[in-house]
């Protein structure tokens, strides 16, 4: 079932990034006086498609996995004499520069409209209350104390854990002092402490912002009672049921659900005895955790098994709201930051400062897809907006195939006055293909790493 779930989500976010972004060169394109062949959203056979009034094809295409619109073009097949005027080649320079830089503006506008939707609806996120600090982290060196609510890192704003990771990663590579301000209730003022930091999470696979900080959030107490279970896993084949409170482990009582998950992790392959107390009446049973080996021959027991959800006290809870209107510079605000923190995080990787292997590809995509619908559409809508945005900058990179390698020609021919040449084009087009081909692989691989 899940991975069902898995492929309908990757197949509805994909679907509607692809038809976004296309149909951002289709509109233009149509302005412009250029004649649309066929508005694609897939690649290879149609199963499904249909001509307009204008004699565009409409199609959706059996591999989910791209999609392109095809338009008028000499250099593609001869154009009749009364339709040169329609050709996209015959348009001006500034013209083609609009057609082909309207697809990614397309997938930033649906980032801008998703975030303004979620501004709008309202989001809930829960206070940043440090639980605990490790001793000699830098967060122990830095001053910080349990209890304290982290309000502003590196002088900005912060309203969540979320927020707060992002402002850390932002910060990948830094050495110095990293500044965050924290308060001891919601009544005090902010201090600012400066946490010494060196080389901050460079080449950490995956960065641990928190963790390498010495940081972990407050939760309240979670009793070992079980949520989801995963189908054929140690949990669902001992009999466990979602709802079962486990309250001691070979005879040991467990305090709670993170004392059931270290005695978990401390026993693979190892037979558990368990007592359970289901629906007010206490049984025993056996089970024996699955073993996933980890870096340097270390392994760790799981079971496939889930905590039951949690009510937060309200004090811990806040929520973002926002009116139509102020909604719209929260979402733009939003949309350009993520936009520049996946640039830095691209040049980073160029340097070095971030590992290749955080590179995620379609298999990657489809699980998040999957989890981030299963977690309410506040998280689907959320990850959708920022895969738009990754697909936007993506696309803008000056690389030969992509459509800021086109642009990159484009804006030569504005420098030089005259087009590059096809041989010149044709070269840059193998290049292109041979990087975004290795960085598909790379990808995909990476992807089967994770999973394995």
């Amino acid at each position: 079932m899940g991975l069902i779930q898995n492929i309908l989500a990757v197949i509805v976010v994909l679907g509607l990034l692809i038809t976004f972004h296309e149909y951002g060169h289709f509109w233009v394109a149509r302005r412009c006086g250029v004649r649309v062949l066929r508005f694609s959203v897939g690649f290879g056979k149609p199963i499904w498609s249909r001509v307009d009034r204008h004699g565009t094809e409409f199609a959706i295409a059996a591999i989910p996995l791209g999609g392109y619109v095809k338009m008028l073009d000499e250099r593609e097949a001869p154009v009749p004499e009364d339709q040169l005027d329609q050709a996209f080649n015959r348009k001006s320079v500034w013209q083609r520069i609009a057609i082909v830089s309207a697809g990614p503006l397309a997938n930033f506008l649906l980032a801008i409209v998703a975030y303004w939707a979620l501004f709008v609806a309202g989001t809930t996120t829960v206070a940043p209350v440090i639980g605990s600090v490790a001793p000699d982290s830098p967060a122990e060196r830095g001053g910080l104390r349990a209890g304290q609510e982290i309000v502003a890192v590196r002088g900005e704003a912060v309203r969540g854990w979320d927020e707060i990771n992002l402002k850390l990663v932002a910060a990948i590579g830094m050495s110095g002092e990293l500044s965050i301000e924290a308060r001891a209730d919601a009544t005090s003022e902010p201090r600012a402490y400066r946490l010494p930091v060196e080389n901050w999470l460079v080449r950490q696979d995956p960065p641990q912002p928190l963790p390498s900080l010495g940081v972990t959030p407050w939760r309240p107490s979670f009793p070992a009672v079980l949520g989801q279970l995963v189908p054929g896993e140690a949990a669902d084949a001992a009999g466990l049921q979602p709802g079962d409170e486990v309250v001691a482990v070979n005879g040991t009582p467990v305090d709670d659900w993170m004392h059931f998950v270290d005695i978990v992790r401390a026993s693979p392959g190892e037979s558990l005895s368990l007592e359970v107390l289901r629906d007010g009446e206490r049984r025993d049973l056996a089970i024996t955790p699955g073993r996933n080996e980890l870096e340097e021959g270390v392994a760790v027991g799981y079971i496939g098994a889930g905590v039951a959800p949690v009510e937060w006290p309200e004090e811990y809870r806040r929520e973002i709201r926002y009116g139509p209107v102020a909604a719209v510079g929260q979402a733009v605000s939003r949309t350009g930051e993520m936009t520049l923190l996946t640039l830095d995080a691209i040049r980073k990787m160029l340097v070095g400062l971030i590992s290749p292997s955080n590179l995620s590809g379609p298999i990657t995509i489809a699980q998040i897809s999957g989890d981030s619908a299963r977690a309410g559409l506040e998280s689907f809508v959320s990850f959708l907006a920022y895969l738009s945005i990754s697909l936007g900058v993506l696309n803008l990179l000056p690389i030969p195939v992509l459509d800021g390698g086109h642009l990159l020609y484009y804006f030569m021919e504005v420098v030089r006055g005259r087009p590059v040449s096809e041989q010149a084009q044709a070269i840059g087009l193998r290049i292109g293909l041979a990087l975004v081909g290795t960085l598909m692989l790379m990808a995909i691989y990476f992807d089967l790493m994770r999973l394995w």
